[in-house]
């Protein structure tokens, strides 16, 4: 008994394989991408370091609005309207942000929420939709 597979028709070759399209980036990377591109946006990184008593500078507003999107939300980095919602949490327009689990609040002396809410609402709404879109293009780059 013989069993073939056929992983796909493509072009020419009979049997192919697509890469995947999609690349996995690290939250650690893009916070810095995004501060590449938009660099008036506030870092919001003073705040001290449990463990070191230093200042934590990578831990910026940006990379802990991206770990909540993403791991205390679970919310698809890919879509604007999911970024959207995400800046709404901060607004206080759309669901709580519960301090206990807020990115930051278990290593840092002091939750940095408060501080990340207020420099969110800073933001004129030009500059939110460039974040937004900073974010998509970021891990969507096929939506540019």
């Amino acid at each position: 008994m013989i069993i073939i597979a056929v992983l796909g028709l493509g072009g020419s070759n009979f049997l192919s394989v697509k890469p995947a399209m999609a690349q996995i980036i690290s939250p650690s990377d893009v916070w810095q991408i995004v501060y590449q591109q938009l660099p008036d946006l506030p870092k919001e990184n003073q705040y001290i370091s449990k463990d070191t008593g230093k200042v934590g500078e990578n831990n910026t507003l940006a990379s802990r609005l991206i770990r909540y999107h993403i791991y205390t939300k679970g919310r698809s980095p890919i879509y604007r309207l999911d970024w959207k919602l995400t800046l709404a949490d901060y607004l206080e327009a759309n669901e709580v942000i519960y301090e206990a689990s807020y990115p930051g609040n278990d290593f840092l002396r002091q939750n940095p929420l408060p501080g990340d809410r207020q420099a969110i609402a800073k933001l004129t709404r030009k500059q939110r939709n460039d974040l937004v879109q900073v974010l998509v293009n970021i891990y969507n780059p096929s939506n540019r």
